[in-house]
């Protein structure tokens, strides 16, 4: 990351409508893989609400999307209090993919960070790289989650590691 994102005088080289117009994206996918699509959205908002009030700090640092994702993480740490986590069940339409009956129940199984590794690298085709610099873990730590994960997953829905 460490897109550079104040001038040597000071002056913004993007604004913050721009900054999040280009990182939105990126941070709802991290954190709806952590915390499933609905909590994932709504701490998304809550991190950009977080980083506009606080742009002048936000902007200025080394990974700002990076920081954003904690700050979501935190707050959904604090709603996840409230609620509890599932995936949605898969879908009964029958022109969407078809979806693993047990999936939801054993990613669900997975920890926080085997979750969201596991989500990233494998739904969104995030590379090891990509996912270590959002979560802000070591690419080897990446790794290693998304190994456990997969193994994990793999005893939970019965599938032999060929």
């Amino acid at each position: 990351m460490g897109d550079a994102w104040l001038l040597d005088d000071g002056t913004r080289l993007e604004s913050f409508e721009e900054f999040a117009a280009r990182n939105e994206p990126r941070l709802r996918a991290g954190l709806s893989a952590s915390f499933g699509t609905e909590l994932g959205r709504e701490v998304t908002v809550d991190a950009l609400t977080y980083g506009w009030q606080n742009w002048d700090r936000v902007g200025s640092m080394a990974n700002p999307v990076g920081y954003l994702y904690a700050v979501g993480r935190s707050r959904a740490a604090r709603l996840r209090r409230r609620r509890r986590h599932r995936l949605p069940p898969p879908s009964v339409d029958y022109r969407s993919p078809w979806v693993e009956p047990g999936l939801p129940d054993a990613m669900a199984s997975l920890t926080d960070r085997q979750r969201t590794v596991v989500a990233l690298h494998h739904g969104y085709e995030w590379s090891l790289r990509e996912i270590a610099d959002l979560t802000g873990l070591k690419k080897s730590s990446v790794q290693n989650h998304l190994r456990r994960g997969m193994k994990k997953l793999q005893r939970k829905l019965g599938v032999d590691d060929a």
